[in-house]
């Protein structure tokens, strides 16, 4: 009998092959500990194939972070329902992300914690991907503005900082849901959305917290002091 002739395996899948064995490796032990040969050997192929499929361990590490930056804006945009009300289209989001960030732990870690500390090209793919979605969270922000108001009077500079410290808070709130056994994706949005929502609604009612005025003696005083060697 004939040797049996197996099938070769498409390249796309070969290459999401070793893209998964890579950010499994690159999320658990770090960008600078990790290895190709561990990745290769993960991924059960060669380490010269990884390098002729992928080029090299930094371009190995771009691709897993566009593959994965991708994959966390899809879910968060389908996870949310654009008929329903503006406080339920930013609880679908949140629970969107914290669900993709709690079901692919490895993955965000490596955006949230590898990528942005190693410096170029690596933090302008990550900070790519935050632009696109404090975006959406910022058309979210208006939407829920434009349903409590006709004709809403918020700066666009203060709903941009809005959804900048909203993302910003989402994302160190799921580096800790996932360091914490026993919080589940559900736990952690419901957290964010008590922390955020509250003030929200107190904006959107025309009710924003103003710092309080400073006595005119005090401003006086510090005026002095900056004058002061």
């Amino acid at each position: 009998m004939g040797a049996v002739k197996t099938k070769r395996m498409p390249r796309a899948v070969r290459e999401q092959q070793m893209l998964d064995a890579a950010v499994q490796i690159f999320g658990q032990r770090g960008y600078m500990a990790a290895s190709m040969d561990e990745i290769a050997e993960l991924a059960g192929v060669s380490k010269p194939l990884v390098y002729l499929y992928l080029n090299s361990k930094e371009d190995l590490f771009t691709a897993c972070i566009r593959r994965e930056a991708k994959a966390l804006v899809e879910a968060v945009r389908a996870g949310v329902r654009p008929d329903v009300s503006a406080d339920r289209q930013l609880w679908e989001g949140l629970g969107a992300f914290f669900a993709h960030t709690a079901r692919t732990p490895d993955a965000w870690a490596v955006l949230h914690l590898q990528a942005r500390t190693h410096g170029e090209p690596f933090a302008s793919e990550v900070a790519a991907m935050r632009e696109e979605i404090v975006a959406f969270v910022t058309q979210l922000i208006l939407a829920a503005a434009r349903e409590a108001h006709r004709d809403p009077d918020l700066p666009e500079r203060e709903v941009a900082g809005l959804a900048e410290a909203l993302v910003g808070a989402a994302e160190s709130l799921a580096a800790w849901a996932n360091a914490t056994p026993g919080v589940t994706a559900r736990q952690a949005a419901a957290t964010m959305m008590n922390f955020a929502w509250a003030g929200l609604g107190d904006l959107m009612a025309g009710r924003p917290w103003s710092p309080p005025e400073e006595r005119a003696g005090t401003q006086a005083e510090e005026r002095a002091g900056t004058q002061v060697e």
